[in-house]
């Protein structure tokens, strides 16, 4: 039922409880013409008059009673089901369903979701990671958490976090063995672990030192498209890898692995959480949101 056709329902119904389309007007609050534009629309959809009117009354027909007598008691469950609804705004339940990177995933699971779970023990978080940027909207998500330059433009974005630094990574084991590069065209020279984007495209390593930005085709004959597995092979020695900070800092800061060219690393902006409209967000991720701020 469009919301038109539940005005006229209401409309009828409130006629035919006060006797009047000035009473009725009134309690609805509209105006006693729309009200009658109301009933008229609905008599002339349905073929038949519901009212009698005179100059001084207004009575319901014999189809206008059985109408009523139809039509009341689902127009009372339709209320109740609206009132409950709405009565759940303010307190978040159900379940938030959410789209993201794996590195973000482990950026806001223990200080965000897990804190939001505590707080909000009816709410069930349902987090789906995903290198490769997706519909959210026609895969049933409530929102999705990429890198801000990526959230499609027709989104509501909410930006969190600290900038994305990234790092070129080796064990110690390489390194003593390849030279640590000293300018980005030094990786010509050394094995690479070349990443692979989700599209199947391979990925240039990007550099940038005052103001001067480029690219490197990293040369090397292992490809992967997975971080994790990008990080396990820099730890075995199997090259360099182009990384997250993020997803090696503990390598990095027991020295399992180091940092090569730092001076040329690049950031990026941070994450954000993205949802299709600011009308009629649910509860739920908007307590969400608030958390994440």
């Amino acid at each position: 039922m469009n919301r038109s056709g539940l005005v006229e329902l209401d409309t009828v119904a409130a006629v035919a409880r006060l006797g009047g389309f000035r009473a009725a007007a009134i309690e609805l609050g509209v105006s006693a013409t729309s009200v009658s534009n109301a009933v008229a629309g609905l008599e002339a959809r349905l073929g038949v008059r519901l009212f009698n009117r005179t100059t001084r009354s207004v009575s319901l027909s014999e189809a206008g009673e059985q109408f009523i007598a139809a039509v009341r008691p689902a127009l009372s469950d339709i209320h109740a089901a609206m009132a409950a609804t709405s009565s759940r705004r303010g307190r978040p339940a159900g379940t938030l369903r959410l789209n993201c990177p794996a590195e973000a995933a482990r950026q806001i699971l223990v200080p965000v979701v897990l804190k939001f779970q505590r707080r909000y023990p009816e709410v069930g978080v349902d987090i789906v990671t995903d290198a490769q940027q997706i519909d959210i909207v026609a895969k049933g998500f409530d929102a999705g958490i990429r890198p801000r330059d990526a959230v499609p433009g027709d989104m509501i974005a909410v930006p969190f976090g600290p900038e994305l630094r990234f790092a070129v990574v080796g064990s110690p084991a390489y390194l003593r063995d390849h030279p640590a590069p000293a300018k980005p065209a030094d990786l010509l020279a050394h094995r690479c672990i070349r990443a692979r984007w989700p599209s199947g495209a391979l990925y240039r390593w990007e550099f940038a030192k005052q103001g001067r930005a480029l690219t490197i085709d990293a040369p090397g004959s292992l490809t992967l498209d997975e971080p994790t597995l990008m990080r396990d092979a820099a730890l075995a020695g199997a090259g360099l890898a182009y990384m997250w900070e993020a997803r090696v800092r503990g390598d990095l800061a027991c020295g399992h692995l180091v940092s090569v060219l730092d001076d040329w690393m690049p950031s990026s902006p941070g994450f954000c959480l993205y949802h299709p409209d600011r009308r009629n967000v649910p509860a739920a991720l908007l307590a969400f949101i608030d958390m994440l701020r």
